[in-house]
């Protein structure tokens, strides 16, 4: 691969110009500069002589000095197997959650609880990152090896400037490149970013999972290692359903779905850059040794395994807008307003009357509710006389995936069943070529996704 390849798509538009190329005082690298060392371009892959590996360590792998040490031996360790070595680390522990707790209590007044403000939500979040970062090239350095440490926007990883879920536009890889060439491990804060104007911003929940992906996407990585407190991903959650098992190997499309529909290890736009970039994504504990989960491509063997998954999402409220004109272009309105505020739907259904009106139902996460809700009211507003909406809360989704429903029949009559039985009324159904997911009542979640688990024998090995 040479040292001039062609530019990724996430290739830097402009020069971040606080620069000064230096890190934290360690020992001497312990490799020579090499002018020679290779530089990503698409398609390279695996075919660089020096391979790359990027890690990423989750809050509770870095929640104390000694877990932010062991984290730091893994880093070395793979570096001392010949691979260069980036590391993306989230905020230790709970300290996201403490942000955010400590942001409510300012922003009460009075007795009055105001919304914080997203842009300095995304000023006092990326802080928590910024910290680990600084500790984790602390601990490689302890342990005597190079290490640099670098904010989002220290890398040039820009945004838009969707504030608490921003999306990434472009990463300047070349200073994360130059610190691999002197030997160094570079150590990335996960979960934040910068616009093009300066402003930091947050990816979402589990955003680090993203900048874990976009980075190897970017480097050209040969694998990117999730390392978490499970062994992988396993068929259910193992906190609910007692008989999950873990997964071996997982297809993109597969993952894709069940992170969408409440799977948590990894965030949904994470493994988007994986199946777009061919990048191998491990899901290992970082407590072990174990082998974990390999997220890859989709392989002709996936299809003779029917149900790979269960899934169960909670917290959602379906809003239903009644009385909206059945005219063109009026559903598109509607929409149109709701993604213009950064708000994601699922679920619509749309139920057209004789009067020539219709009523307009979708879903939505209750943690969406606060920025959905002005939105509806103007739309309420704007349609006139006789509109309303009314939010029905409390209510999960109980989900299962897998690429063999493309050649299986009787998949959706053994889901419906298994939750008849039970008892678990079903109030709508949205399916896909690879899943089938039912809105049911909250209370009656862990339950269906028991049952569900269990109809498709799951918990047994394959």
């Amino acid at each position: 691969m040479s040292v001039g390849g062609a530019p990724r798509t996430f290739e830097l538009r402009f020069a971040m110009r606080d620069f000064d190329g230096r890190g934290p005082s360690c020992p001497p690298p312990p490799l020579p500069y090499n002018p020679a060392f290779p530089r990503a371009d698409p398609g390279a892959g695996a075919n660089h002589p020096m391979p790359l590996i990027v890690q990423k360590f989750g809050g509770t792998s870095v929640a104390d000095a000694e877990r932010i040490h062991r984290a730091a031996r893994r880093a070395i360790a793979a570096k001392e197997k010949g691979n260069h070595v980036v590391v993306v680390v989230s905020a230790m522990g709970d300290t996201t959650d403490d942000l955010i707790d400590l942001a409510k209590q300012v922003c009460t007044y009075n007795g009055v609880e105001l919304q914080p403000p997203k842009r300095e939500m995304d000023q006092l979040l990326v802080t928590g990152e910024q910290v680990t970062i600084a500790l984790m090239a602390m601990a490689i350095c302890a342990q005597g090896h190079g290490a640099i440490s670098f904010t989002g926007g220290q890398i040039g990883l820009v945004t838009d400037a969707a504030f608490s879920k921003a999306r990434i536009q472009s990463i300047n890889k070349q200073r994360i490149f130059d610190q691999l060439e002197h030997g160094k491990v570079v150590i990335v804060a996960g979960f934040q970013g910068v616009t093009e104007t300066g402003d930091y911003t947050t990816l979402g929940r589990g955003g680090s999972n993203a900048t874990l992906v976009a980075v190897g996407a970017t480097l050209g990585a040969d694998v990117c290692e999730n390392y978490t407190d499970v062994d992988g991903i396993y068929t259910a959650d193992p906190r609910i359903v007692k008989n999950a098992r873990k997964i071996d190997r997982i297809s993109y499309d597969e993952m894709l779905e069940l992170s969408g529909l409440g799977a948590s290890v990894l965030q949904t736009r994470a493994v988007e850059f994986a199946k777009k970039y061919n990048v191998p994504i491990h899901v290992r504990n970082s407590q072990n040794e174990s082998e974990g989960t390999w997220i890859v491509a989709e392989t002709p063997t996936m299809e003779h395994i029917v149900v790979s998954g269960a899934a169960l999402k909670k917290d959602l409220t379906r809003v239903t807008i009644k009385a909206v004109p059945d005219h063109p272009g009026v559903a598109a309105k509607i929409f149109g307003d709701i993604a213009a505020a950064n708000v994601v739907v699922d679920d619509i259904i749309q139920n057209v009357f004789e009067d020539g009106t219709a009523n307009i139902s979708f879903t939505v996460e209750h943690g969406d509710l606060a920025d959905l809700k002005s939105v509806v009211d103007r739309i309420v507003k704007e349609l006139g006389a006789g509109s309303k909406a009314i939010y029905h809360g409390d209510l999960a989704k109980v989900s299962v995936v897998g690429v063999g429903m493309r050649v299986h029949t009787g998949v959706a009559q053994r889901m419906f069943k298994a939750l008849a039985d039970a008892r678990i009324n079903i109030q709508n159904i949205s399916t896909s070529e690879i899943k089938i997911s039912c809105i049911i009542d909250k209370e009656q979640g862990a339950t269906a996704l028991q049952v569900v688990h269990d109809a498709f024998e799951l918990g047994k090995a394959r």
